[in-house]
């Protein structure tokens, strides 16, 4: 199974509507976590990103999706506000 499936899949059991576990969440919280196609979850680590030079430029690096710049607003309102909400991230955490 794919990294981005198996991140789909711990976003459903954590609970999440069907338009939290879609492939942008999954991809944004692979980045979160740190974690690569071939690294292991035990690995993960907790990461403060942005979303253009954070979040979007670890997508592109690491899963080969390229997302436009403007796409950014879509990470941030579709994404990581439900995330803050599920209190899987803090928004600028110290």
């Amino acid at each position: 199974m794919s990294k981005i499936k198996e991140a789909q899949e711990i976003l459903k059991a954590l609970g999440l509507p069907p338009a939290q576990y879609n492939e942008m969440a999954a991809l944004t919280f692979l980045a979160i976590c740190n974690i690569k196609e071939n690294d292991k979850w035990k690995d993960a680590t907790k990461s403060n990103l942005g979303v253009t030079k954070g979040i979007m430029s670890f997508v592109n690096e690491n899963y080969a999706k390229s997302y436009a710049p403007n796409t950014r607003e879509t990470f941030r309102r579709q994404v990581l506000h439900q995330f803050v909400q599920a209190k899987i991230v803090d928004y600028n955490p110290n």
